[in-house]
């Protein structure tokens, strides 16, 4: 009978050691030791498992069959999704401590049990009591979602095989262990491991899991970057935590777009979808402000419309600040160039602050008309039209670029009774219908502004 053994490897030359050492007596380099699982016989011969062999096939030959999806009944997150679970899937959910994963996902658990498909939620941070509380708060009162919390792998593999779910949830996979690995829970040899186990039990059993991760200081989640590789999907949710409101991303989906998110609201009951995120957005925003200007945004194929807000003061030191909330900073940057290049407005000697109202990241080009016109309208002091939207890419010379999906980003400005759009005049081209507003096409920067600003 074959046992399982540990040895530390080397991630650089790949030298083995069967204790772990601060640094590789091969190639020299420090810190790049790492736990292994192996198999070891009697005789004392690594030995592996023989993989069956593999029948050859054309590609055009391969059949396939639309993915089996199970709905959420929560339409965000059935977006952000592809269409809801996968089956067969292995699903990573990230996001900062307390911005909403747990909730989400017991949300997530109480729909679909109350399909009959069974639902295992292991908790490895909370007890089974701190669990229900929280589920009483949120309205959890399904039959089908069984608890547990527990940390060893082994023992979440027997309940899985005992109790055979459609649904498992693991809330943390950075607290969940191996015991034949001696390293703690949450190094990068358990956490590999625990993934490599988690994602056989899902394909063999044919049931989707949901995986919850810790983040870094910096946002990325916690563990070795082999973690994203090995899921499906990782998701991750964004916002502030003293915001109410939520953003989930995907930033890989083996079954859908990468390019959707669902925004959601915080309150005492539990995660709120938010059905119009742009009138949302645009809630309490004020009419008669200099340096306030709405740019329509496209996320995936939802279009929705964003303020941006600019201050510009002048300085007393020597080194100007700039400042951008929301938005790429070097975007900011360049357009502040351009602006004083081609508008030639006189930026070098202001700070310069630039925000997105609402907590949402903004990051295709599009958005670059708003920022600009916004920049320019608290250097001058004048108000833009509270009904007029922008939205176009500017090049480094002062062009208006064309941006995809016209058509969404003028219709979603229409339905919130905007009545000027400034585009893109390459964009006029592809227009061959009536908004019920006022399009009005331009080649480049100073064109733009002429409009907003009235000259």
């Amino acid at each position: 009978m074959a046992k399982l053994k540990t040895k530390f490897i080397c991630q650089e030359c790949g030298y083995e050691n069967p204790k772990w050492l601060g640094r590789c007596p091969s190639c020299g380099e420090w810190n790049t030791f790492v736990e292994e699982v192996y198999m070891k016989d009697k005789k004392g011969v690594n030995v592996s498992t023989k993989a069956g062999k593999s029948r050859i096939e054309r590609l055009i030959d391969v059949k396939v069959e639309e993915e089996e999806r199970i709905s959420t009944s929560i339409e965000e997150l059935n977006r952000v999704l592809g269409g809801g679970i996968v089956k067969g899937s292995l699903v990573l959910v990230g996001g900062d401590p307390g911005i909403g994963k747990s909730t989400l996902l017991i949300q997530t658990a109480n729909n679909i049990s109350k399909k009959g498909l069974k639902v295992l939620y292991v908790s490895g941070e909370e007890s089974a009591k701190q669990i229900k509380l929280r589920a009483d708060r949120l309205g959890v009162k399904a039959g089908e979602l069984y608890i547990i919390a527990e940390t060893n792998i082994e023992v979440v593999r027997s309940v899985v095989e005992e109790l055979n779910p459609d649904i498992l949830i693991i809330d943390s996979i950075q607290t969940v262990y191996n015991p034949n690995i001696t390293s703690a829970p949450g190094s990068v040899s358990q956490v590999r491991e625990i993934t490599s186990i988690l994602m056989t039990l899902t394909k063999t059993r044919h049931m989707a899991t949901f995986i919850v991760g810790h983040v870094t200081k910096q946002g990325a989640i916690a563990g070795p970057r082999v973690l994203e590789h090995m899921v499906d999907t990782v998701l991750y949710f964004e916002g502030e935590r003293h915001h109410t409101y939520r953003v989930l991303r995907a930033v890989k989906n083996r079954f859908g777009s990468t390019n959707e998110i669902g925004i959601f609201e915080m309150r005492d009951i539990g995660l709120i979808e938010v059905k119009n995120p742009s009138e949302m957005l645009l809630s309490g925003r004020p009419m008669n402000a200099s340096g306030n200007v709405v740019v329509s945004s496209i996320e995936g194929t939802r279009p929705m419309l964003i303020e941006i807000q600019a201050l510009v003061s002048y300085t007393a030191f020597g080194m100007p600040r700039r400042v951008a909330t929301g938005i790429d900073y070097n975007r900011v940057v360049l357009l502040m160039a351009v602006l004083e290049k081609k508008a030639g407005l006189q930026l070098q000697n202001v700070d310069t602050y630039v925000n997105v109202t609402g907590g949402i990241q903004i990051k295709e080009p599009a958005a670059d008309l708003g920022i600009a016109c916004a920049i320019a309208s608290s250097f001058k002091e004048v108000e833009i039209d509270s009904k007029t939207v922008v939205m176009g890419e500017i090049g480094l010379t002062g062009e208006l670029r064309t941006i995809s999906f016209i058509e969404k980003r003028i219709t979603e400005a229409s339905k919130l009774g905007f009545e000027t759009a400034i585009i893109p005049r390459g964009n006029l081209k592809g227009l061959n219908q009536e908004f019920g507003m006022k399009v009005i096409g331009v080649a480049n920067i100073n064109e733009a502004l002429d409009l907003v600003l009235g000259g």
